[in-house]
Formats: structure tokens, C-alpha cells, sequence
């Protein structure tokens, strides 16, 4: 296993003692679609970790891959104007998160930052979210991953 995945996997048993079983896939899992594929389920499934600057600081939104991330409704959703919220620039989400753009993991972040969940996940038995590596996923109840990443269910999606 990669050392990234397995850090994020013993800091998620260390801080809520949830054991993860982390699936690696050499062909990797960039983007929604190729995790769907890799992993053999639908695309809705993948919880993908959006980082977005808001207002200055970073936010996750925890979103299915079926969607995009409407930054109107996110900047709704934490109160600050639209033209407030950008996307999050790869080194200030490593700087600040601790994991590099694709797989960053919904929870256990190197510093605290504000979660959202896209609420349509909650529609699944089971999503798959990154587990600190572009090519790592895990398994989790959509109302696990809401309950360890204190994501807030919004409205997000284009």
C-alpha cells in the first residue's frame, strides 16, 4: 500500500477509530469516472473531495461525482458572495489539507477546515472516497463519512 494511503488510513483509526479498508488501482482513479470504473460502481457513488477557497479559507465539499460543485449555491451555503469562492490552488490545498488534488480524503485533514456534503449522496447504501492517494479509495456509509468529516448535507450540485 501506499505510504499516503496507509497514513491516511492509520490517522482515521487513531482519531475515530474507523478501520478502512483501502482499495488501490495502479490505473488510477483521477477522475470520477475512471474510479466508477475501476471500482465497478455507478458514477453517483464516488464522493469526491472539492476544495474551494471561500472568503479566504479553504472548504471541502464532499460532492458525487455525477455533479459539479455550483459555486453559487456553495457560497450560499456558507454565507459569504459568490465572487468570493474559487477553486482551491493545488499547493494551498497540500499546504493546508496535507494531501495533493485527487485524493484528498473527506476527513482526517492536516488542519480543521468546514465540510459539506452534497446531498444527494445520502440517496446510497455505500460511496467511495479518496483515501489520500489519486489511486486509493475506501468504502463508507454516506452517513458515517457525514458523521466523521461533520459535513453538512447542502444543496451543491449544478
Amino acid at each position: 500500500m501506499h505510504e499516503t494511503a496507509a497514513r491516511f488510513g492509520e490517522r482515521a483509526l487513531d482519531r475515530y477509530g474507523f478501520k478502512i479498508e483501502v482499495h488501490e488501482f495502479p490505473a488510477g482513479t483521477k477522475t470520477a469516472a475512471d474510479a466508477a470504473d475501476a471500482i465497478g460502481c455507478d458514477v453517483a457513488q464516488i464522493a469526491s473531495s472539492i476544495v474551494m477557497l471561500v472568503g479566504g479559507d479553504l472548504v471541502v465539499s464532499v460532492t458525487s461525482g455525477a455533479n459539479r460543485v455550483n459555486e453559487e449555491k456553495l457560497a450560499s451555503a456558507v454565507g459569504t458572495p459568490r465572487s468570493d469562492v474559487r477553486t482551491a490552488s493545488p499547493d494551498e490545498i497540500k499546504e493546508t489539507l496535507g494531501w495533493t488534488i485527487g485524493g484528498v480524503p473527506p476527513f482526517c485533514h492536516d488542519t480543521e477546515v468546514p465540510v459539506v456534503m452534497d446531498e444527494t449522496l445520502l440517496k446510497h447504501e455505500t460511496v467511495w472516497a479518496a483515501a489520500g492517494t489519486p489511486d486509493a479509495v475506501f468504502a463508507i456509509t454516506p452517513e458515517r463519512l457525514q458523521e466523521l468529516s461533520g459535513a453538512e448535507p447542502v444543496d451543491v450540485a449544478e
